[in-house]
């Protein structure tokens, strides 16, 4: 861990989890910090007939499925569709699938939760559970070597954005008679308050104080594909999203592409818990 004094204070104000991937998240007041993330951020996935992850990308309506984590089931709910409960300690049969490029072990999840998804989404899908004794590892180019893990996330254990960084964008939103967006759009894991808009952009690692130290290491911005235009409510597409992104963050650190928000892996404090309201210091990146 870096020895240098803290250079600035914020607190976390709000902590997501999104136990199925691209279906909407839960907001918590804590959380269990683990080697991959928040507990249980994205432990499932959802899979079409050849095994690939399909997303929000593909299948909007997945937006719509509302995820409530119990003691010991994810329970998912979506219009017109009875209550599909799935128990955290439970899988069936072993399979194989692809999350991107990454082609990984699973569980498949049965034939009660493939036929729910189906029949809510209108195509041939399944429900797989990432296989934990799996290491996938994070971009070793952007760790800078350090082995950092993840489950079914698009390639970070962890998310960070501020909440100016979205009052900013909602301030141009508005000047363009568009109405505001909820920070949901994005899918961060740590929302931060007490620091200016895109700080997270500048921050090279935060500690928080937990129990134990907790260190994380903010290592690479995230590049923006269309879910922001997605809204969560309906499910309905506009780009404007996007298109007033594009105004502003071009980000030459990947050639150009629209950021928002920074990608972080945990370096200290597994097992940790995090809290909404605890203190956050850090150091930037020079």
């Amino acid at each position: 861990m870096s020895s240098a004094s803290p250079e600035f204070q914020a607190r976390i104000a709000r902590l997501f989890a999104y136990p199925v991937k691209s279906c909407a998240g839960v907001e918590l007041t804590e959380a269990v910090l683990t080697e991959t993330g928040l507990d249980l951020d994205r432990a499932w996935m959802v899979v079409d007939a050849k095994g690939q992850g399909v997303t929000q990308r593909e299948l909007p309506r997945l937006a719509l499925v509302r995820t409530q984590i119990k003691h010991h089931e994810v329970v998912l709910r979506a219009p017109g569709m009875l209550a599909l409960h799935l128990s955290i300690d439970a899988v069936e049969e072993p399979v194989r699938v692809r999350v991107w490029d990454d082609e990984v072990p699973a569980y498949d999840m049965g034939a009660v939760a493939a036929q729910w998804f189906s029949d809510f989404l209108g195509v041939a899908l399944r429900l797989v559970r990432f296989d934990p004794e799996h290491r996938r590892l994070s971009s070793l180019q952007w760790t800078g070597g350090v082995e950092a893990l993840n489950q079914f996330s698009d390639g970070f254990p962890l998310l960070v954005l501020s909440e100016e960084s979205l009052a900013g964008l909602n301030t141009r939103l508005a000047a363009a008679g568009r109405a505001a967006v909820g920070i949901e759009r994005f899918r961060p894991n740590l929302v931060l308050a007490g620091i200016e808009a895109h700080d997270e952009d500048r921050i090279a690692e935060l500690h928080i104080a937990a129990t134990q130290p907790v260190w994380l290491q903010l290592v690479k911005p995230c590049p923006r594909c269309p879910i922001p235009n997605i809204d969560p409510a309906t499910a309905d597409t506009d780009p404007v999203v996007i298109d007033t992104l594009q105004a502003y963050r071009h980000d030459p650190r990947l050639e150009g592409a629209i950021t928002f928000g920074m990608n972080a892996i945990v370096r200290e404090g597994e097992d940790q818990v995090l809290r909404v309201g605890q203190a956050v210091t850090g150091r930037w990146h020079f």
